[in-house]
């Protein structure tokens, strides 16, 4: 479940991306899509730090997960 709608929110984010792409250009798009991805993956990251800690592990911040992780 999860799974499709991750890929059904990327399919979202690349529509709409396109359609704003042709009223504004490239760069607005890329800007665009970007800003959309990348709240979408720092809500992914802080579910999964919940996740972790719920589990019992030690929550890490980003550059210690940079550092000894890779992702």
């Amino acid at each position: 479940m999860k799974k499709t709608f991750n890929s059904a929110v990327l399919l979202l984010a690349l529509t709409v991306g396109t359609i704003v792409g042709i009223f504004k250009g490239s760069e607005a798009k890329q800007k665009w899509i970007f800003k959309i991805r990348s709240n979408f993956e720092e809500k992914r990251q802080i579910a999964e730090q919940r996740k972790v800690v719920r589990q019992g592990g030690v929550a890490l911040d980003d550059i210690e997960i940079a550092a000894f992780h890779n992702n």
